[in-house]
């Protein structure tokens, strides 16, 4: 088995119930995987330790983030880096506003939804510049276009943003719509069967099966906002600034020699995350490259954020009532100098 989108969006979902709930992060925390850099830079002088955590279990998707801790980068930037695996439901925002944990692994509309909520959190890095979250099809279908969908049933994750900005955008009239609950068997038996996706997860495990899926992302619907974003609370930037400045620019180069090369990492990573197979690591990690690398980070570094794009996901989000009221997009991010 592999953990599927349907896996990692119930866990966003069910990370949003337990806001209500932060006692309960300290003992999540003491159950996650601790791996750790050295505890001395190359010239003997001790580190700081500081601890990142992973919304998910291991995969390319934090790929840059162990590459940077194989290839010594933390440890170049005076930083002992214990990463924490993730899960279902794990409370990454809570345990980052606690303090139980210095970096975090989250999306950008986690973070507008947490300081709409009064939490103190900012993004520092966007891993991916174009969301991976799309919907997938069966070719044999030839539908050009998401609006084309007005047969079938369509499987979405009830009560989240991504499903809800498209059922607003398309309506999907003609189309049963059905919650997502995982996995990939009922696509593979029903071609007129549709789902919501990642495109590093669910179409990867379908060719593994003989067919290729159509995918539309939902980007490309209009629909974009930055994922698996380093977060950390507003205290420590304010406090530490060079210590979270020093995290940014290692983690970059980590994601920079992750997509230079990713076998290293994805090498390591197996060895935490025994569901994945080789072949999954390495198709996924291809999948994940033209989204992590685009002509704007060519231009500008990776994880480059603009305000442009926090106010229309802010925007987006308030139209669809997730937030009553969305906080300023200046207040959400900060980009951090390298």
């Amino acid at each position: 088995m592999y953990y599927t989108a349907a896996m990692r969006w119930t866990s966003r979902k069910l990370s949003l119930l337990v806001h209500a709930l932060f006692a309960s992060a300290v003992c999540l925390v003491s159950c996650k995987s601790k791996e750790t850099t050295a505890d001395k830079t190359e010239s003997g002088a001790a580190m700081a330790h500081v601890k990142v955590q992973l919304n998910w279990v291991p995969e390319p998707e934090f790929g840059g983030i162990y590459a940077a801790r194989e290839m010594g980068a933390y440890k170049k930037a005076g930083l002992d880096v214990e990463i924490a695996s993730g899960g279902p439901g794990s409370p990454v925002v809570q345990l980052v506003a606690g303090g139980q944990v210095d970096f975090a692994v989250a999306g950008a509309d986690d973070v507008i939804t947490a300081r709409a909520r009064g939490v103190d959190i900012v993004a520092i890095f966007a891993t991916f510049q174009t969301s991976p979250q799309g919907v997938m099809v069966h070719a044999a279908r030839n539908i050009g276009s998401l609006a084309e969908l007005k047969s079938g049933t369509l499987a979405l994750e009830p009560g989240l943003p991504f499903g809800m900005y498209m059922k607003k955008k398309y309506g999907f009239a003609g189309v049963t719509l059905v919650p997502y609950d995982g996995g990939i068997a009922k696509f593979l038996a029903d071609p007129s069967y549709a789902q919501q996706c990642y495109v590093t997860s669910e179409p990867i495990a379908v060719k593994k099966k003989g067919e290729t899926p159509k995918v539309f992302l939902g980007a490309d619907s209009g629909f974009n906002p930055y994922a698996n974003v380093l977060v950390t609370r507003g205290a420590l930037l304010r406090e530490q600034k060079e210590r979270v400045r020093a995290f940014v620019a290692a983690s970059a180069e980590g994601w920079r020699r992750y997509l230079d090369d990713p076998a290293p990492s994805n090498a390591v990573m197996a060895k935490l995350n025994t569901a994945m197979d080789a072949e999954t690591f390495a198709a996924a990690s291809a999948a994940q490259k033209p989204l992590i690398e685009t002509e704007e980070t060519k231009a500008s570094g990776l994880g480059v954020m603009t305000e442009t794009r926090w106010a229309t996901l802010a925007t987006q989000l308030t139209e669809l009532g997730v937030v009553a009221k969305a906080p300023a997009p200046t207040e959400c991010f900060v980009p951090v100098a390298r």
